[in-house]
């Protein structure tokens, strides 16, 4: 069965952007040792991306006009209105993840659905039992404040370590499951 995966990076102290959504300091990690393998590995088995809206907002300050993820179905958690990009398959949702849990399972087909960003809706999605695992690069960096990793409303039980490795430039990749979870997919 797909999964529902939050494939993200974050410092040492468990941040994944600034405050003010700089990522200047991840951005300087760009081209390392292994980093294209993993994305690359990872997106060979995404079939939807589901996103917030400051994220997708992010995405079109800093690539105008241009959608990165072309062939993917998307979804953007915003109360905002946006336009897609040409050649983009985006649909704009607003409300609660599991009201359009169907939907993502049905455009992802029989590959995953990856959380692209950010924390609080990866929290959402772990918060609703529906997120399966947690593939997160910690980056070697402390910022000392800013967005967190994985905002839920409580502590979860023990995560289960799935699998790690060692990047280049000192960055581990660490795939945790959530409680209740099997396995990674073959």
């Amino acid at each position: 069965m797909p999964r529902i995966q939050y494939f993200v990076a974050a410092s040492l102290d468990g941040f994944i952007a600034t405050s003010t959504d700089d990522l200047g300091w991840l951005l300087q990690f760009d081209g390392f040792e292994g980093g294209a393998d993993s994305y690359n590995e990872f997106m060979a088995g995404v079939g939807c991306m589901v996103m917030g809206g400051e994220t997708y907002a992010w995405l079109m300050e800093h690539e105008p006009g241009r959608w990165p993820y072309t062939g993917t179905p998307s979804y953007v958690f915003t109360h905002h209105e946006y336009r897609a990009p040409d050649g983009a398959d985006i649909t704009f949702v607003r409300g609660d993840v599991q009201e359009f849990i169907t939907d993502f399972r049905r455009a992802a087909r029989d590959r995953n659905i990856w959380v692209v960003g950010g924390g609080n809706l990866a929290a959402q999605f772990a918060d609703a039992g529906l997120l399966d695992e947690i593939i997160l690069s910690v980056i070697p960096v402390v910022l000392g404040g800013g967005k967190r990793l994985l905002p839920m409303k409580g502590p979860t039980p023990p995560l289960e370590l799935a699998a790690s490795r060692t990047l280049g430039r000192g960055i581990v990749e660490l795939r945790y499951l959530l409680p209740g979870r099997t396995g990674p997919q073959a």
